[in-house]
């Protein structure tokens, strides 16, 4: 493939690594629609360096270390499996000498997500969030956030691994939802009163559970539903405790709702010591193995691939 080159309001950069996601693979596999060009090169998620700068760009600058998201979406067919990227700046955010490109390369579409899960509603200081799937790359980073954020953490996982993990994100709870009643002990958590946001991985599958420990005026906000692609939304049930149903992809987000989350994830990166969950890493040759590394369903965090190599 030709070497792209920055068009206006565009930066290239030089990529050190590729983040995969799993829309990536249904993407590429034509599990959620077609493939949308003849020829796509795959992946979302990356990290690099810019190295070269479109006309009428200001943020940026030639050498800035860099991650960005949504590399192969919103009609683009090109994504970060590769040597090279280049698209708008407002996709392009600085990454800080003590995070590494491969760790920059997991916090995209999983960081960005998890952020715009927790506060598209406003502030979460002094609420108590529920985060389900606590370990997984979008949970392990709503985790984080909503620490920092100032809220009480409930997460749910499936196994005493995964609960660790969720600890050292910093959950106050984490309830395995295979051995424990969630709804029981969430309940207890918050003396009765419910959890004021959940961040889901799955509204069809937890539906029936999430509803019983819902506080009045609270959110869900949905990022994915795999359990049941099609599953009746409650609406009585919701309304009557005026819940709020966010359903979010992120490619779909408002712009300033995704700068505001590239804002406050450069300052909780600054912040302090953050935890990227790098599930493998596969030289840009093995790509294909990488995305097999995903189809399998069992990694924990984010498979890489390492664009320099």
């Amino acid at each position: 493939m030709p070497t792209p080159t920055a068009g206006p309001g565009e930066v290239r950069v030089r990529l050190e690594a590729s983040g995969i996601n799993p829309a990536d693979v249904g993407r590429r596999a034509g599990s959620y629609r077609a493939m949308e060009f003849p020829r796509v090169i795959p992946n979302s998620d990356g990290a690099g360096i810019v190295d070269q700068v479109g006309g009428g760009v200001t943020r940026l600058s030639i050498g800035q270390r860099v991650w960005l998201f949504n590399g192969q979406r919103n009609g683009r067919a090109f994504g970060t499996a590769a040597e090279y990227i280049a698209l708008a700046e407002q996709l392009v955010t600085p990454l800080p000498d003590n995070v590494s490109f491969a760790a920059g390369a997991t916090l995209g579409i999983p960081g960005m997500t998890a952020w715009c899960g927790l506060y598209g509603d406003g502030p979460i200081a002094g609420r108590t969030v529920l985060v389900t799937g606590g370990a997984g790359a979008v949970g392990h980073y709503a985790v984080q956030l909503a620490k920092w954020g100032g809220a009480r953490v409930i997460a749910t996982v499936s196994s005493a691994f995964k609960a660790e993990q969720a600890r050292l994100a910093g959950a106050d709870l984490v309830i395995d939802y295979k051995t424990e009643d969630v709804v029981a002990k969430a309940m207890a958590f918050t003396e009765g009163r419910g959890v004021d946001r959940v961040v889901d991985v799955d509204f069809g599958g937890n539906i029936a559970t999430t509803l019983k420990l819902m506080a009045m005026n609270s959110t869900i906000a949905v990022y994915a539903t795999n359990g049941n692609r099609s599953p009746v939304v409650p609406m009585r049930e919701l309304m009557e405790r005026c819940i709020t149903l966010r359903a979010l992809v992120l490619f779909a987000l408002p712009q300033p709702l995704l700068a505001a989350a590239q804002a406050d994830i450069s300052k909780w990166l600054a912040a302090g010591k953050r935890l990227h969950n790098i599930a493998a890493q596969f030289p840009l040759s093995e790509t294909a193995q990488a995305h097999l590394a995903v189809e399998k369903g069992d990694k924990l965090g984010t498979v890489v691939v390492d664009c320099a190599r």
